[in-house]
């Protein structure tokens, strides 16, 4: 799965998401929908469930789809435990979750 169409904050207008951006929205949401509302997953959780055996080729489109996600407010990203301000900034290990309403 890959895309086009990304804008420096890792939004994309509907038009130009692909059928295989979607999906990957899809997993993220149906991942967090199967767990505790506390819980959070890991994009390499999401690449592997749809990436199969290339899963490692698929974790960039699963972080684009975790941005989005998040500009949308469906969807928090996190770095050791805080929602991280500009995820299009962000290396290194994130988890992504439901947002919180403390």
């Amino acid at each position: 799965m890959s895309g086009d169409g990304a804008v420096s904050d890792g939004a994309v207008s509907d038009e130009a998401l692909s059928a295989e951006d979607r999906e990957w929205e899809s997993v993220i949401l149906r991942m967090l929908d199967e767990r505790a509302p506390t819980s959070s997953i890991c994009p390499s959780d999401a690449a592997r469930h749809a990436g199969g055996t290339a899963w490692r080729r698929s974790m960039e489109d699963v972080r684009r789809a975790a941005r989005r996600l998040m500009a949308a407010g469906e969807v928090e990203i996190t770095q050791g435990g805080s929602v991280v301000p500009d995820p299009t900034s962000v290396r290194g290990p994130i988890r992504i979750r439901r947002p919180r309403r403390d």
